[in-house]
């Protein structure tokens, strides 16, 4: 069974100071039970001393009248021990006799094979030794020559030595429990009230973490209350607001930069609108001049007027990107998007025939709320993109379907799929399949990153998947 760990650093470090307390307390604990045991037994061997083997001696002349050396009463030695004192006699490691004092007067005791065999073992060395017994349980024992040439044992029972540790183990385990518990708790508020200004650094770093810094104006939060500087937890609260400080600064000069980019594009698109018009508008009133032209100044004109076309293309474009990077709100009404899926396709099978193009329709008509121009140039752009970066002959389905709530638009190809370099960073501004300079296709990589710009601003999102053989772009939006 594994035993679980604690993550938080409050569960830790209470869990290990009710660990240390613990140690400590079994240290205690064991250090005093061992000292009153040895200190009982210590007292136990004192008094077996001081009976001496005069029990065992009446054992050794049972039969017989033994006088007492202090005043000479017959079996006065007998009468003289305490209950449980226990006696016998050995002769050639043989036990010859084994008794014990009870209340009612001395008794025989049975000895099994094993008690004769533990009893022979204790030397005669005028020391206590414990034995465990099986009729009489532990006893302390001491064993002496007699004059007979005889082992005389005496023995004390350990019972009152067990049972006065038994109850100091006891009080100690309840006083060192009650300890340890009021130590949790007490540990538990001390650790809590000291990590509360960790506590509070990472609740600002959580918010921070919830707000959306890739783009935009961002505002952080109030900084982590700052506590004693000389502490660990006051160091990093202080460090962490510094922190703070650099990333709102460069937050701050990120968002100024982006605003000035994005007014310069929005401002650069705008007067550029009128002079490529009027470049347009000379070269075609050039085109259409009566007189004879030479055929290469008709092919210069031809060429203005072609690529002032796609100039104005290209800056419309970046106009839009400006204003949709600015907020600025689109239309807002009811779509019908299986009506302009039909339109983009038609316009796409007129201009791309060399492509097979395959419809896939639900049976009702597919209903969203938003732009309806922005929306048929997000169709337009991804069959235009399917059309230009795909061979003649490849297969391109355009299906759409809903689940009450969300409206797909897919569109696939079967041709040979996007570069892996270029994936990453398909629906950013200038991306082209072909890094050259000279696009065969004569698009400006711009086309993915309005279609990605409109639906980020209908609240939809557009994702890409491509390999060789299989291309899919697909366009969720909420249904109207």
């Amino acid at each position: 069974m594994r035993i679980p760990r604690p993550h938080t650093l409050r569960a830790r470090l209470t869990l290990g100071l009710v660990v240390l307390l613990a140690v400590s307390c079994a240290a205690v604990g064991g250090a005093a039970v061992l000292g009153l045991r040895g200190f009982l037994t210590s007292r136990l061997d004192e008094q077996l001393t001081e009976a001496g083997n005069r029990f065992a001696v009446s054992l050794e002349h049972k039969g017989e009248p033994v006088k007492d050396d202090h005043d000479g009463d017959e079996h006065g030695d007998t009468r003289r021990q305490s209950t449980g004192t226990f006696g016998a006699r050995l002769v050639d490691g043989t036990v010859t006799n084994a008794a014990v004092v009870r209340s009612t007067g001395t008794l025989n005791v049975d000895l099994t094979a094993a008690d004769r065999a533990r009893l022979a073992a204790i030397p005669a060395d005028g020391r206590g030794h414990s034995v465990d017994l099986s009729a009489l349980d532990d006893y302390r024992m001491l064993a002496s020559r007699g004059l007979d040439g005889d082992v005389l044992v005496t023995g004390l029972p350990l019972e009152p030595v067990e049972a006065i540790v038994h109850r100091l183990v006891l009080v100690a385990g309840i006083v060192f429990g009650a300890a340890l518990t009021a130590t949790g708790v007490a540990g538990a508020l001390w650790v809590r009230w000291a990590l509360r200004p960790l506590s509070r650094v990472a609740a600002t770093a959580t918010r921070v973490s919830e707000l959306p810094l890739a783009s935009g104006e961002v505002a952080l939060p109030p900084r982590a209350p700052e506590s004693d500087p000389r502490s660990e937890v006051g160091q990093v609260a202080g460090a962490f607001n510094r922190m703070l400080g650099h990333v709102e600064d460069a937050l701050t000069k990120r968002h100024a930069s982006e605003e000035r980019l994005r007014s310069f594009a929005a401002d650069a698109s705008h007067e550029l609108r009128t002079p490529v018009a009027s470049v347009r508008g000379h070269a075609e009133l050039a085109l259409l001049h009566p007189g004879p032209v030479p055929p290469e100044v008709t092919r210069a004109l031809e060429r203005i007027a072609a690529e002032s076309t796609r100039m104005g293309a290209m800056v419309d474009d970046l106009l839009l990107l400006a204003r949709l990077d600015a907020g600025r709100p689109l239309e807002s009404a009811p779509v019908d998007l299986t009506r302009l899926v039909l339109d983009a396709l038609t316009d796409a099978r007129a201009t791309g025939s060399g492509h097979r193009w395959e419809l896939d329709l639900p049976e009702d008509p597919v209903t969203v709320t938003g732009d309806e121009h922005r929306l048929h140039q997000v169709l337009a752009n991804l069959l235009s993109n399917a059309r230009l970066h795909t061979p003649a002959g490849t297969k391109v389905t355009v299906a759409l379907e809903t689940d009450g709530s969300t409206a797909t638009l897919t569109v696939h190809d079967d041709g040979p799929g996007i570069p892996v370099d270029i994936r990453p960073g398909v629906f950013e501004r200038f991306t082209r399949a072909d890094r050259s300079t000279k696009s065969p296709t004569g698009g400006a990589g711009l086309g993915l990153s309005i279609v990605a710009a409109v639906v980020e601003a209908h609240g939809g999102e557009v994702t890409v998947e491509s390999g060789p053989g299989s291309t899919t772009f697909t366009v969720r939006l909420r249904n109207g």
